[in-house]
């Protein structure tokens, strides 16, 4: 049995959303839906979020699962809104809780935040298997961009790996997050390179190098023979020394410190204060 994938491309932040249907009984999960953000007013929205409810409602497919990838750091979650719009449990890595204590630091968070990853309905672990309808997932631990990420393996067809790898002309993601390492990294992609050369692999970003159209699916085969920084043959201590001189030149993404404070807290704002208004936070010289 394979899924049915259906791909939401947001231009603002690059990020895929995706819906993933079995065919059989027609429930189906979300995976890392964005929220819409204008950091110049503060003010959100919810287009992006919008059209994967009227997908699912045109689908007529029942939510099961929200699933995040990791905390991100460039897109605000959605989860809350479709959860309130179509239902299904939120879930994410359970090492979200490693994540939670160094943001929880970072923002100095009052002592009510709590860093157990309660906000979340389920905690995944390495090796953990679920359904989605009648398909089985499995959870697979990848960090090294942070270290909550995990990837969804659907039907040992459909692999959803988050940041930790892109389109094979762009390569993979950063590890100089607080809490992440490239070394880590590389162990995990080879994790995934461990996978069926034919599973196919989907994106959570496609940042168009060159300017071609957005893509974002692959295969492990592909990933192996063509990824530009991480391609097969090349070290381990050659793609540290690759991503962390590279990493020291990126400038942070512009939703970071926003995006943090809110996928922490599974797509919640923090709470309101005297006036009923919800504030995030600003560190200064903090990252």
């Amino acid at each position: 049995m394979k899924p049915d994938i259906i791909p939401f491309y947001d231009e603002d932040t690059s990020t895929i959303t995706y819906l993933v249907i079995d065919p059989e009984t027609r429930k189906a999960a979300i995976v890392d839906p964005v929220w819409d953000f204008d950091p110049k007013s503060g003010r959100t929205a919810t287009a992006s979020a919008d059209r994967v409810v009227a997908r699912v409602q045109e689908e007529g497919v029942t939510i099961d699962w929200i699933l995040e990838t990791h905390a991100h750091a460039d897109h605000l979650s959605a989860s809350q809104y479709l959860q309130d719009k179509l239902g299904g449990k939120i879930a994410i890595g359970a090492h979200i809780r490693d994540v939670q204590e160094v943001f929880k630091t970072v923002f100095n968070l009052s002592s009510d935040f709590a860093t157990d990853g309660s906000q979340f309905d389920h905690l995944f672990e390495d090796g953990d298997t679920f359904k989605i309808g009648n398909m089985t997932a499995r959870v697979m631990h990848t960090p090294g961009h942070t270290p909550a990420c995990i990837t969804y393996i659907i039907e040992d067809d459909a692999a959803f790996v988050g940041d930790t790898l892109f389109m094979p002309d762009y390569g993979t993601a950063r590890a100089d997050f607080p809490g992440g390492d490239a070394t880590t990294m590389y162990r995990s992609i080879q994790k995934i390179f461990a996978l069926p050369d034919d599973t196919r692999l989907f994106m959570c970003h496609d940042y168009q190098p060159g300017g071609r159209e957005p893509q974002w699916e692959t295969t492990v085969a592909a990933e192996k023979q063509k990824n530009i920084q991480v391609h097969e043959g090349v070290s381990e201590a050659e793609f540290v020394n690759m991503r962390e001189e590279r990493d020291s030149g990126l400038e942070m993404p512009v939703l970071i410190l926003p995006s943090i404070q809110i996928n922490i807290r599974a797509g919640h704002l923090p709470p309101e204060e005297d006036n009923g208004v919800s504030y995030l936070k600003l560190p200064v010289d903090a990252l």
